[in-house]
């Protein structure tokens, strides 16, 4: 059985400042170090749970911060970025049982989090089908376009809570909380513990996750700067509809992914 793990690391306990998750930071060494725990922790419950194989992304930033040795050996770790539209969700397909994310974080413009965010800081809000989007959510799309349950999701509060409402199916563990520019954290240890018993018991539940994909998605990107949407405005199929915002009608989810991965 093949399972599949994106990680990022705004959402990982105790990561609050932006030093924490920039390799280089004086800060950055020991949120590497946390990231790699939760994951490893999460290999291990899906190894619990009848893995036999593992493939996991590393999806924060230069995707080259988690430290491949302290991984089991059924691991295999995706490094860099590829161009492949499916992002943070790169390599997954059919072939998976199941799907889970580690370390995400809330949306732009929530106050889940003192790091939110949505891709990048090009963007003041992304919506699809009139709601605000996450990288969760884009995930999320992405794991039921291939067919694959996405099972498990660990970040902070705020995202858990998204997450509950999108698919209360979805095993979540909320390892912080954020309260203004500050976090309030669990244990590192207690998160690793509750990591491999929570990914365990996600991957066990698979058959109750599979999700559904709307029949047509309506997508908003509003830019920061104007001309970036004049820019975008001309990517097939969008077009500008305000100085900041451009629009995309479609069908097919791999098309919405195919102009963020331009855009975002």
């Amino acid at each position: 059985m093949k399972v599949y793990i994106s990680a990022d690391i705004e959402g990982v306990t105790g990561v609050t400042h932006w030093d924490e998750t920039e390799a280089g930071k004086s800060d950055y060494e020991a949120a590497r170090e946390q990231m790699t725990a939760e994951v490893a922790a999460a290999c291990e419950g899906a190894l619990d749970a009848g893995a036999t194989e593992i493939w996991v992304k590393d999806a924060h930033d230069s995707a080259r911060n988690i430290i491949a040795d302290r991984l089991p050996r059924e691991a295999r770790l995706i490094r860099g970025w590829s161009g492949h539209p499916f992002m943070m969700m790169q390599e997954l397909d059919a072939t998976f049982k199941a799907a889970a994310l580690i370390g995400y974080h809330s949306r732009m413009g929530s106050a889940g989090n003192p790091l939110s965010h949505t891709m990048s800081g090009n963007v003041t809000w992304v919506k699809i089908n009139g709601e605000p989007a996450s990288e969760f959510k884009l995930c999320a799309y992405t794991a039921a376009l291939t067919q694959v349950p996405l099972v498990f999701v660990s970040g902070d509060r705020g995202l858990c809570d998204e997450v509950g409402q999108f698919n209360p199916n979805i095993t979540t563990l909320a390892v912080k909380e954020g309260v203004g520019n500050s976090t309030i954290n669990l244990h590192p240890e207690a998160v690793v513990e509750q990591m491999r018993s929570g990914v365990a018991r996600g991957v066990a539940n698979a058959g109750q996750c599979l999700l559904a994909l709307p029949d047509h998605f309506s997508v908003e990107v509003r830019f920061r700067r104007p001309e970036r949407a004049y820019q975008f405005g001309f990517f097939p199929g969008v077009r500008q509809i305000d100085p900041c915002t451009v629009q995309l009608e479609e069908a097919d989810f791999f098309e919405v992914m195919r102009f963020f991965v331009f855009a975002l």
